[in-house]
């Protein structure tokens, strides 16, 4: 969590600090002048745009990166006619990065009329040396570099940057390091992301994050509380504990703790109503962690649970290190502790090697556990993993109408799942005023589930409970029964 520090009590002609998190506040303040003699000579301050791509983790990186920004005392930009744009990327799929570079193009453009405009780029894409490579190659605008490891350095690169006016590029391998108390700004504030670890250990063949974030590292369970602590005071109400696999919390420890252990601390916090956490890996799943949630009063009713195939065979080709019977086991125990729980997954259509059959458990596998929804996508080929030099790449048209195929079948599950509590009171966290209906509400129930209803947007960000009475497919339009903050999930 961070602590407020007065970055005008900083003396910035000293030499910088050697320990971090001063290191950074030093920087900060050296480009805090730099934003004063900014504004002595535009009449304004300089703004900022950033572009987030990819995962919530990105989305929280984001946010802390919108704090060291704001402390320096950037204004926030609209778009990217800003002065300092920043691109957070993923790599998950190719896609992902194709549209990065995409908008390289369009930023070109902007730079071009604006010379002075600044152009950094982030995240798990610039930990590809051949995407370093080709922007050190084809776009030689972009002034500033960094990746996974070191978000929490903006502010020092920011600085190199301006000092030694040329591009600036800072990509490390990897890290043990996990740098709190940095500023970060919330894009809700009553609701929050938490990271509870970095990294990933699990080499799934088709996946490059490993790769990209790193080995597993998890934070100390006194800095997540106290960052939860810290949220609480401030008016967060829900939390979402964020992992490529929080299942395998504390495991890396000199003591290995458990994740159920975690939430059960988290659970205790005064004035937290709300738990949610995200991505479990199934192989990692325990009985413990399936207990804690069915007693628990403030873990939301939802678990985001990959499958990825329904074939044993292609998921030992994936290094999923579990079965389709294992998979399905799971879900009856978890349905059987947790009879109301709303059950998401994530689908890949194509993997190398992929047959009829094979496809064929896959969808056997979403008719037996009617997932309330699920992401579904086309097999990317991504450069680095073991899955790209597989033989047996499965043809773009076949992939394509296998896909169809499964939507249709996830949409249907997803249709008759929603029916589950048509007509029931639940409560929902007030979030937005609705964007497409005058006078509404939304909000999101403990399953996950959106509903839209009539109400004030005074409310927003309070508990309420909903009549939901009319289901639309993937959400519900419904009437507010009770309003008032600090009602406590049932």
């Amino acid at each position: 969590m961070y602590k407020e520090i007065n970055l005008d009590k900083i003396d910035i002609h000293a030499g910088s600090p050697t320990e971090e998190p001063a290191r950074q506040y030093y920087f900060m303040a050296k480009c805090r002048e730099w934003v004063r003699e900014f504004e002595k000579k535009a009449g304004r301050r300089p703004c900022f745009f950033i572009q987030t791509f990819g995962c919530q983790m990105n989305a929280r990186d984001s946010e802390k990166l919108t704090g060291i920004l704001k402390e320096i005392g950037f204004a926030e930009g609209a778009d990217e006619a800003s002065d300092f744009v920043l691109y957070n990327t993923c790599t998950v799929r190719e896609n992902a990065n194709l549209r990065v570079y995409g908008r390289l193009g369009h930023l070109n453009g902007l730079k071009k009329k604006n010379p002075g405009m600044l152009i950094a780029l982030c995240g798990c894409m610039m930990q590809e040396p051949e995407v370093v490579e080709k922007i050190q190659k084809s776009y030689r605008f972009v002034d500033l570099v960094f990746g996974t490891h070191n978000i929490f350095k903006l502010a020092e690169l920011l600085y190199r940057r301006i000092e030694e006016k040329g591009p600036v590029i800072d990509v490390w391998e990897g890290t043990d390091a996990i740098v709190e108390e940095l500023p970060a700004r919330r894009k809700y504030p009553f609701k929050s992301g938490v990271n509870i670890m970095f990294g990933c250990n699990n080499f799934c063949s088709y996946c490059i994050v490993p790769y990209v974030r790193g080995r597993e590292r998890s934070r100390s369970p006194e800095d997540i509380i106290k960052e939860i602590r810290g949220l609480v005071a401030d008016g967060v109400v829900e939390v979402m504990l964020l992992g490529q696999n929080v299942n395998s919390y504390g495991k890396t420890f000199k003591e290995p703790m458990s994740f159920a252990w975690l939430l059960r601390e988290v659970e205790k916090i005064e004035g937290l109503e709300r738990i949610r956490f995200m991505t479990s890996h199934p192989k990692d799943l325990s009985d413990e962690l399936i207990e804690v949630m069915k007693q628990s009063k403030k873990i939301c009713r939802h678990l985001h649970l990959p499958l990825q195939s329904g074939s044993t065979r292609i998921l030992q080709k994936m290094n999923r290190k579990y079965t389709k019977e294992q998979y399905l086991a799971l879900v009856d125990r978890l349905r059987a502790a947790i009879p109301d729980i709303a059950l998401t997954t994530d689908l890949i259509v194509g993997f190398p090697g992929e047959t009829e059959e094979d496809f064929l458990e896959t969808l056997d596998a979403v008719r037996r556990v009617r997932y309330d929804s699920a992401f579904t996508f086309l097999y990317s080929r991504r450069t680095g993993t073991v899955a790209a030099k597989m033989e047996e790449q499965v043809p773009e048209e076949i992939m394509k109408e296998r896909f169809d195929r499964l939507l249709k079948e996830v949409q249907e599950a997803a249709g008759e799942a929603i029916l589950r509590d048509l007509h029931t009171v639940q409560k929902a966290l007030v979030e937005e005023v609705d964007t497409h209906e005058s006078g509404y509400l939304t909000g999101r129930l403990s399953g996950n589930t959106v509903v839209h209803f009539p109400g004030d947007p005074s409310l927003v960000g309070s508990i309420v409970e909903v009549s939901l009475d009319e289901a639309k497919g993937f959400y519900y339009i419904g009437t507010m029964v009770t309003a008032g903050a600090g009602l406590a999930e049932g």
